[in-house]
C-alpha cells in the first residue's frame, strides 16, 4: 500500500504544469473565490489547449445526486492515461490525470444555493470482468484535492475551501473500440480533519466518458 501511494505522490512529478496551476491557486485563493467559476472554465479550456497533441486524451460529463436536494453537474478531462506496474501485489493497475469543474445547487428552483468546485485527481482502476466476451468491466479508485468556493452550502459548514475528493466506483468500457465508458461511483469531499467542522459532502455519481 505505501508503493502505491509513494507511485501516486512521484506521478504529480511527471505533471509539472498541472502542479504550477495548483500552487498558483492555493496561494491566491482569496481572489479565486470571488470568482471561481471564471476561472474554472479559463484552467479548463488551458488544459485542453495544452494537451492538444497528447496521444491518449478523454472527456466526460457525470450527474451528482447528494443528500436531500443536493444535485449537480461535473465537466472532466483526463489528459493523460497510463500504466502502473511497478507494485507486485497489485498486478497492473490503469492510471489516469483528472481535472474537473463542479457544479452544484441545493434546495428549489426558486430558491436554490449554488456552489462551484474545481478539483485535481489521479485515479486507478482495474480490470476484474468482462461482459459479453467483448466489454471490460473495472474496479476504480482515487483521491483528489479540491477547491470550493463556498464553505457554507446545502445546509453544512465544511470548515475549508481546501476539501480532498475520494472516489470509488465500477467502469465499464464499450463501443466498437472501446473509446467510451459508462461509471457509477461514490464519491466523498471532506478536509480531512484539517478544520474542527468537517462534515463531509457524499455524492453518487453517474458519468459518461468518450476517449479521442
Amino acid at each position: 500500500m505505501f508503493e502505491l501511494i509513494n507511485y501516486i505522490r512521484s506521478a504529480y512529478v511527471v505533471m509539472p504544469s498541472i502542479n504550477k496551476i495548483i500552487v498558483s491557486l492555493l496561494s491566491c485563493h482569496h481572489t479565486i473565490k470571488r470568482n471561481l467559476l471564471s476561472v474554472a472554465f479559463a484552467i479548463f479550456l488551458a488544459m485542453i489547449h495544452f494537451s492538444a497533441n497528447a496521444a491518449d486524451q478523454s472527456i466526460a460529463i457525470d450527474y451528482l445526486h447528494g443528500e436531500g436536494d443536493l444535485s449537480g453537474i461535473r465537466l472532466a478531462y483526463r489528459p493523460y492515461h497510463g500504466q502502473i506496474t511497478q507494485i507486485d501485489w497489485l498486478g497492473d493497475v490503469d492510471i489516469y490525470w483528472e481535472l474537473s469543474v463542479n457544479f452544484w445547487e441545493f434546495g428549489a428552483d426558486n430558491q436554490h444555493d449554488t456552489n462551484y468546485a474545481l478539483a485535481l485527481s489521479p485515479v486507478i482502476s482495474k480490470q476484474f470482468a468482462i461482459i459479453a466476451n467483448k466489454y471490460p468491466l473495472k474496479w476504480e479508485f482515487g483521491i483528489g484535492v479540491s477547491l470550493i468556493n463556498d464553505t457554507t452550502f446545502a445546509g453544512k459548514d465544511i470548515g475549508s475551501h481546501y476539501q480532498f475528493e475520494d472516489r470509488l466506483g465500477l467502469v465499464l468500457e464499450f463501443g466498437e473500440k472501446l473509446q467510451q465508458s459508462f461509471a457509477i461511483r461514490y464519491m466523498h469531499y471532506s478536509n480531512g480533519g484539517l478544520n474542527d467542522k468537517n462534515p463531509g459532502m457524499d455524492f453518487l455519481n453517474l458519468s459518461y466518458a468518450m476517449h479521442f
